[in-house]
């Protein structure tokens, strides 16, 4: 049995924004076992040049992602949609383990079973490096705050 998760499609525009906001606020969360709950169980991914099939090798390639991606602040913003896809554009800073900062730009396209949980994932991702004084998400580790300027705000 599924669990639902909403909002469910088919997707409105205020729907999509609302999924497309959550979807941030998980991977904000840089929590894996609990970002991997919202995909089935079959779920397929393709991001970058990495395959993962399945909610266990996708918690494994976030485990590995976020330790490696440290200090990971992301936005999303919607794209397009449609009944049951989404597509996003987003942007991520991060630094390695050596101090390294960088400012990652990514688009991705999602498809939604009927219970929300989404079952495709395809991401294509850039990373350039930034100095940190260049950096402009400032928010304390989590949740993005409301009032922080969106993607089209900060004209990335």
């Amino acid at each position: 049995m599924s669990t639902q998760r909403p909002p469910l499609p088919p997707f409105t525009r205020e729907s999509a924004i609302e999924k497309v906001r959550l979807a941030e606020d998980g991977w904000n969360s840089r929590d894996p076992a609990k970002v991997a709950l919202a995909y089935t169980a079959d779920t397929r991914w393709r991001n970058r040049s990495e395959f993962a099939n399945g909610r266990e090798q996708v918690e494994e390639f976030l485990t590995r992602k976020w330790n490696r991606e440290l200090d990971y602040r992301l936005i999303k913003e919607l794209w397009a949609y449609t009944d049951n896809r989404i597509a996003v554009r987003y942007a991520y800073e991060w630094h390695d383990d050596s101090g390294n900062w960088f400012r990652s730009y990514g688009n991705e396209n999602w498809e939604f079973d009927a219970d929300g949980l989404m079952q495709r994932r395809f991401a294509c991702i850039n990373d350039t490096p930034i100095k940190e004084s260049d950096r402009l998400f400032h928010w304390s580790l989590g949740r993005r705050p409301d009032d922080h300027p969106s993607l089209s705000d900060l004209g990335l």
